[in-house]
């Protein structure tokens, strides 16, 4: 259960990365009031995912969110503009970057479930048991439509992409 929290703390971290982002960032009057710089950190993934660590860091960021509030506790986050990231494999230094610009909508429902729908070119990351539930690489980039909800308790109930697999990024950094 806590790896499958886990996974999709990841996940819905690497498809839009925008909490942290939300709550620091002055607002991008360029691109409106309500629009906010979203901040980006370096994470590691445990080995769990690729069977090695692997680094995930922007390169460039020109990444932006809005957040939408309704009266029901609801709360969507909107994120859109530049995203590239590097991954590196942290046992042998290879890394690739690749660009994750693609737009993203994530709601999170007052009961703690969440929707999420993105277009690629995105990042996807999934526990191993959910890759092979849904046939997707554990940690990729994918171009395409991606929606998935997830319910209270952190899994995955259902996910849904149209498209193409652009990296399997752990085959890619063996």
């Amino acid at each position: 259960m806590i790896m499958r929290r886990l996974g999709v703390i990841v996940a819905l971290g690497a498809l839009l990365g925008m909490l942290a982002g939300v709550v620091t960032a002055a607002p991008a009057f360029a691109r409106g009031p309500q629009w906010t710089f979203a901040q980006r950190g370096a994470f590691t993934l445990p080995a769990f995912f690729c069977g090695f660590g692997v680094r995930i860091a922007p390169v460039a960021n020109k990444e932006y969110v809005k957040v939408l509030k309704t009266s029901d506790g609801s709360m969507t986050f909107l994120a859109t503009g530049e995203l590239k990231i590097s991954y590196t494999n942290v046992a042998t230094g290879k890394t690739i970057t690749v660009n994750r610009s693609g737009p993203g909508k994530v709601t999170v429902f007052s009961d703690g479930s969440e929707f999420v729908a993105a277009k690629g070119p995105g990042g996807s990351i999934l526990t191993p048991p959910d890759a092979q539930r849904f046939g997707l690489p554990t940690v990729s980039v994918l171009a395409g439509a991606l929606t998935l909800t997830v319910a209270p308790d952190g899994s995955i109930t259902s996910l849904s992409f149209h498209g193409h697999v652009l990296v399997n990024v752990c085959a890619a950094l063996s």
